[in-house]
């Protein structure tokens, strides 16, 4: 794949997704009030100091959470975030800024065109303070909605008892009469939203808008843990059942009860750190009264979550000697779990309670994957530096002697299973681009063909 942006751009990328790897850690309250960021006028402003001479004159002056405030300490301050974030060439048009939400919380999106890329720069808010600052993707131009394409689109909600809300989602139906054979989709690490958004990359959307076209319903959601981050932040009980596979079960209990879905046909599909749930799924769906009829895993992480982030980061830090510092404080931060069973119930490593760590170290991926009696499908890109093709041929081993399941690798594709290459990095990530047609066509035979 072709590089388009520079090294310390790609570095910048790489220091935004790590950010992503697990829930969202507890906000603490807003700090004084010197500059306000309390409208769409004062956060495109806000953004058009960041980028400009005076980037430093931001320091002591915008109110942030704790959090935030010892973030950006970190990181040098607001001239120094504004140093990574020129790598992307100065913005040539900036704004309008509109208000929205992000994580749960208030937030500012300013849609910027850079010289090599245009992208939004989003201030997430708690109250009137500054509690996150990330790059999404351009929304800067209005694309009209195509009603040309071969599927329908409902707006259904998820509902989640746990934190008596409902999460925004949609079902992507066939044309014509059902009851249709349906795809639950489930989130990798980090906040998503229901697309699975990644700077150019949307899989989720690629599979919620080609699967219709061949007659399976697809269903998609934003995950709790974008749609009500202050939520789930403030609860030091959070595991991997409240982040993913009580929505999966409730997901296939929603489907369930719609006519124009056949209950006895609902598949679910996990990324990533989904991919790695689908176990603990099966096992919470078995003792639900519901089914699902079978299973894709989209590169599931065999081992242990913080080993395989080691590893991640380890070979960022190899592949980019420029962003050395950062890489080993998440390896220092990382090291703290040795000491898991003496931590506060509220003290956090990488973004997670010790509770959130407990869950997965009793978690035994791999035998729990070989008691699944129904139909599994695994999909691996081989130049994947995320879940390795170690990961692959650990999950090969365990299920060897198990007929029910079918396991494909792709040259060529990346974890977002997208063309690219381990020594892009994130780079690959940045160009936008649309899942493999091959990846796509293999998930809905599998489907059709159970």
């Amino acid at each position: 794949m072709k590089r388009t942006v520079k090294k310390n751009a790609r570095t910048l990328a790489v220091f935004l997704m790590v950010l992503a790897l697990l829930p969202c850690a507890a906000q603490g309250e807003g700090t004084g009030d010197m500059l306000s960021l309390s409208s769409t006028e004062e956060a495109e402003s806000f953004v058009r100091i960041l980028f400009g001479p005076d980037a430093a004159s931001l320091d002591g002056r915008v109110p942030m959470t704790p959090q935030m405030e010892a973030a950006m300490g970190g990181m040098g301050g607001f001239s120094a975030l504004a140093s990574q974030l020129a790598a992307l060439g100065r913005p040539g048009e900036i704004g309008p800024a509109y208000e929205t939400t992000l994580g749960g919380m208030k937030a500012y999106r300013v849609p910027c065109r850079f010289l090599l890329m245009p992208l939004d720069i989003a201030l997430a808010m708690d109250h009137d303070a500054l509690a996150g600052l990330t790059t999404q993707p351009f929304t800067g131009d209005s694309v009209p909605a195509n009603t040309e394409k071969g599927f329908v689109s409902v707006d259904l909600g998820l509902p989640a008892p746990e934190i008596d809300e409902v999460l925004p989602g949609t079902l992507t139906l066939p044309r014509g009469e059902g009851p249709f054979p349906a795809l639950v989709l489930i989130h990798g690490s980090g906040p998503c939203d229901r697309d699975e958004t990644s700077f150019g990359t949307a899989p989720f959307r690629d599979i919620g808008e080609s699967l219709p076209e061949k007659g399976i319903a697809v269903y998609r959601f934003d995950k709790r843990t974008f749609a009500f981050g202050d939520a789930v932040a403030s609860d030091t009980g959070f595991t991997l059942m409240d982040e993913s596979v009580l929505d999966a079960v409730m997901a296939v209990r929603l489907l369930s009860s719609r006519e124009d879905i056949d209950p006895d046909r609902i598949f679910i599909l996990g990324h990533s750190l989904g991919a790695s749930a689908i176990p603990a799924i099966d096992r919470e769906l078995n003792g639900s009264g519901y089914r699902a009829r079978g299973y894709i895993l989209m590169a599931p992480g065999a081992r242990r979550l913080d080993v395989m982030m080691r590893e991640q980061y380890l070979f960022l830090a190899s592949i980019m000697p420029e962003a050395a510092e950062q890489f080993d404080a998440a390896l220092s931060d990382l090291d703290r779990l040795e000491g898991l069973d003496s931590m506060k119930e509220d003290e956090t490593v990488a973004g997670a309670y010790p509770a959130y760590w407990k869950w997965l170290f009793s978690y035994d991926i791999l035998s729990s994957a070989a008691l699944i009696d129904l139909p599994c499908l695994l999909l691996q890109g081989e130049e994947d530096y995320q879940v390795t093709m170690e990961d692959f041929s650990l999950f090969r081993e365990a299920v060897a002697d198990r007929n029910n399941w079918t396991l494909i690798t792709y040259p060529g594709l990346t974890h977002m299973f997208v063309p690219g290459k381990k020594t892009d990095g994130p780079n690959a990530y940045l160009a936008r681009q649309r899942m493999d047609e091959k990846v796509l066509s293999d998930i809905a035979d599998f489907i059709l063909a159970n």
